[in-house]
């Protein structure tokens, strides 16, 4: 097989449809438009979610709900991931997160929770810490500290 012997399979490319081009060729007249409306004519441009006039989708359903946008973005930390990712004697802490790209850069504060089994010793810095992940913590020989704020 060559590159001018390929071809598109059977039924796979059809025609353009030439339309306003008579009666004969069943797409005359009205193009495929229809009769009237707005949508017949020349210079129509639809706008994204506009349904005719009628209240649109949008504006019908209730509002529920607020995200505040300008809320810090906060990660949760399982205690597994800082088994697999850390050694004994390592501080866990934002930056250190950051470091090893775990995190995305638009985290602001982290949150350890105390999912998967803790095996190294280590220092955490987190923003809160769950009460079980505190104790599993602890009961390795870590320390769990506050992390220093803007104004020290």
């Amino acid at each position: 097989m060559k590159l001018n012997e390929l071809k598109p399979a059977q039924g796979a490319v059809s025609a353009k449809k030439r339309v306003g081009r008579g009666k004969g060729s069943g797409l005359g007249k009205t193009s495929a438009r229809g009769e009237k409306g707005q949508k017949s004519r020349s210079g129509y441009q639809g706008r994204r979610g506009f349904e005719g006039g009628q209240m649109p989708l949008v504006r019908r359903l209730p509002k529920r709900g607020f995200t505040n946008i300008f809320a810090p973005m906060t990660e949760e930390i399982p205690l597994g991931l800082i088994s697999n990712h850390f050694v004994d004697g390592d501080t866990v802490c934002l930056e250190s997160l950051l470091d090893k790209k775990l995190i995305s850069a638009k985290v602001q504060r982290i949150v350890v929770l105390a999912s998967g089994e803790l095996k190294p010793r280590v220092t955490v810095v987190a923003d809160r810490v769950t009460k079980g992940a505190r104790e599993a913590i602890q009961a390795k020989g870590g320390v769990v500290q506050d992390p220093p704020t803007a104004a020290e």
